[in-house]
């Protein structure tokens, strides 16, 4: 049993490992891919649609090896499912252009109570006193770090309420499916990658011209650019692969918490690798929302020591009340021989 929980613990911190390094590499590849610095590829939703092809043709030739089994799956799920991520995808690139950088990151930072409040009203989840003030922490460290000017318009407005909604809807939706269908996280995602693949494909070129005003046919592409483009790719299905697996083995609230760990993780590579600003404020920021992370991790364990011990209980106490019923009922209806029908004496 306690070799079980070791190799269940060394499980969930690969899996972590894995989505934090794998998405803090794909931000430092983009940087390098798509700022005017480097290779100047600004068509976003359409490297994301290479990134979702990529992932579909991994997971097809996954399936046809025999590594992983495909379990059905609705397709009417799974056509809702990827509209709903496509509309986070769309609705992020969306804020980022029509807001400024400080209210883009507070509509992220929103994600977590959002999740909280859907968790609460879809699956009537609720939460410890503790775990609630750590969200806090971390939210208010977070915001230190990385929220500067603030504007506000109606457009943009929209954008990072649909862009919250849709990113909170799928983190949930990716655990609940799981669950629901007993689908492990590398089988979901090789069913839906394709989909959102080819929606992508389609859609996005026309997103990134009206996004950047430039067609993606326009674009001369280089062999630095094409490495870089594959390397993102590469990224993404570790990114991807790693996003399911965590919010199958946690939940979309811890998923979310734990994240703003990568924001810390950027911010310091960004001052390590691209000479970025690094200034007080940000140290700060970073320390709090870290220590804020610590005792959402505690409190997360003590809850479910908590409710574990609860649950133990329950299954090995039985009230005065339950006894003196059980008696009565042992003593009024003899047992019966269900061959015979009659009554053991």
């Amino acid at each position: 049993m306690e070799s079980e929980k070791k190799a269940s613990a060394i499980s969930d911190v690969g899996a972590w490992a894995m989505n934090v390094i794998s998405s803090v590499g794909i931000i430092m590849a983009n940087k390098q891919l798509m700022s005017n610095h480097g290779y100047a590829f600004s068509f976003a939703t359409t490297l994301t649609g290479f990134h979702f092809a990529v992932t579909a043709i991994v997971g097809l030739v996954s399936n046809a090896t025999g590594y992983s089994a495909s379990k059905h799956v609705p397709l009417w799920e799974l056509l809702w499912f990827s509209v709903v991520a496509n509309m986070s995808i769309t609705g992020m690139n969306f804020s980022l252009m029509l807001n400024s950088v400080g209210f883009y990151q507070i509509s992220k930072l929103s994600m977590i109570p959002v999740v909280c409040v859907m968790e609460w009203i879809l699956h009537s989840k609720h939460y410890s006193r503790e775990v609630k003030m750590s969200v806090m922490v971390v939210v208010i460290g977070v915001g230190v770090c990385t929220v500067t000017d603030v504007k506000v318009n109606l457009k943009g407005f929209v954008c990072a309420c649909l862009a919250v909604l849709s990113t909170s809807l799928q983190q949930i939706s990716i655990g609940s499916l799981q669950k629901k269908y007993s689908i492990g996280s590398f089988e979901l995602l090789s069913k839906t990658a394709p989909i959102q693949a080819l929606s992508l494909l389609i859609l996005g070129p026309f997103i990134d011209y009206y996004l950047s005003g430039k067609l993606i046919t326009d674009y001369n592409i280089s062999t630095g650019a094409s490495l870089f483009i594959l390397l993102s790719c590469s990224l993404a299905v570790f990114c991807n692969v790693s996003q399911y697996l965590c919010i199958g083995r946690f939940s979309a609230v811890s998923f979310q918490v734990l994240g703003h760990m990568k924001t810390v993780c950027v911010l310091t590579l960004g001052w390590l690798l691209f000479d970025s600003e690094l200034t007080f404020k940000n140290i700060m920021g970073m320390i709090i929302a870290v220590v804020g992370m610590v005792i959402y991790s505690w409190a997360v364990e003590v809850e479910k020591q908590s409710s574990a011990k609860n649950l133990a209980h329950s299954k090995n106490s039985l009230t005065e009340e339950e006894i003196r019923l059980l008696k009565e009922g042992v003593e009024k209806n003899p047992l019966k021989d269900v061959e015979l029908g009659e009554a053991k004496g």
